[in-house]
């Protein structure tokens, strides 16, 4: 499998985001490699609180809820998807798929040997990351979802989602950071959204971003829709703590937080709650409020 790698260059001097780079090499199902960036902030002995971005943002947008993450004491573990960040980008629309991200991020926890992991996801960082947990209960001992869901194909994703599959085929260019900004309930600086394209120095680094959108199971005959409802098999039963923490200004994702709060029992009895005045990527409008949100909700189910 052929891959770029963004230069270390372009990851100099972002605002707001002074983190080490650490890396671990993940098999490309082709007989090669590929190398994937994370981020390991904390005690290492510290139960890891894992970040899971999503579409087409990079570990950068958690940079406001490391640091308070830590200084309560959490080790934590912020990986780029394949594709993605710092993270090798292969370079043709069809080395993308649904399992392969999974399979790829499936490294971070046993390379890593994580246990009595706190998922916190939103956007793709869910739609991966519960199949982790669906594959691996044991090493999870909480979820906290945001502005996110596991689909299976079986209902109407509604038009809000439909309008940004299509414009993300049709538009001539990815336009990563000005995409972000669209989705913030809050301005971004310029120097912002140039971090956000960062990792992307033309168009040819862009065929994950641009490959992701048509990824998500829309339809009951879509690739990934046999293991979404396997996984759900697993979620149906999941009591351990689970929680929902959607922003009130993302039309995407806002109709399955109730969804999730009904069907996995894990939800049952938790303090779910809506982040006001955050768009889809709440992390970036509120991401001390989230923070906050997790750091509580694990001090209350330990």
């Amino acid at each position: 499998m052929q891959a770029l790698r963004t230069p270390d260059e372009r990851f100099e001097n972002l605002p707001g985001y002074d983190f080490a780079p650490h890396y671990l090499m993940v098999d490309d199902t082709e007989g090669g490699e590929l190398r994937m960036h994370y981020l390991d902030e904390g005690p290492r002995d510290a139960a890891p609180v894992l970040l899971m971005h999503g579409e087409p943002t990079w570990c950068y947008l958690y940079r406001k809820m490391i640091p308070l993450l830590v200084a309560a004491g959490h080790r934590v573990i912020a990986p780029d998807l394949i594709g993605f960040g710092r993270s090798d980008k292969p370079s043709q629309r069809t080395d993308y798929t649904y399992q392969r991200h999974v399979d790829w991020t499936h490294n971070v926890l046993t390379q890593l040997d994580l246990t009595d992991i706190t998922l916190v996801c939103q956007d793709w960082g869910g739609l991966i990351g519960l199949r982790l947990l669906a594959e691996h209960p044991q090493r999870f001992a909480r979820v906290v979802a945001a502005n996110t869901m596991l689909p299976t194909g079986d209902h109407d994703p509604g038009p809000a989602f439909l309008a940004w599959q299509k414009f993300s085929q049709e538009t001539p260019v990815f336009a990563t950071g000005k995409i972000i900004q669209s989705g913030c309930a809050t301005p971004l600086s310029a120097e912002v959204v140039a971090a956000y394209d960062a990792p992307f120095p033309d168009e040819s680094y862009k065929e994950g971003a641009r490959q992701f959108p048509t990824l998500v199971p829309t339809t009951p005959d879509n690739p990934a829709t046999a293991a979404n409802r396997k996984a759900w098999e697993v979620l149906f039963k999941f009591d351990r703590p689970f929680l929902t923490a959607f922003s009130d200004k993302d039309p995407i994702t806002a109709a399955a937080a109730p969804v999730i709060r009904k069907l996995i029992p894990g939800c049952e009895g938790q303090p779910h709650t809506t982040i006001e005045n955050g768009g889809h990527f709440l992390q970036e409008d509120q991401g001390e409020a989230l923070a906050k949100v997790t750091i509580d909700f694990i001090d209350a189910t330990r």
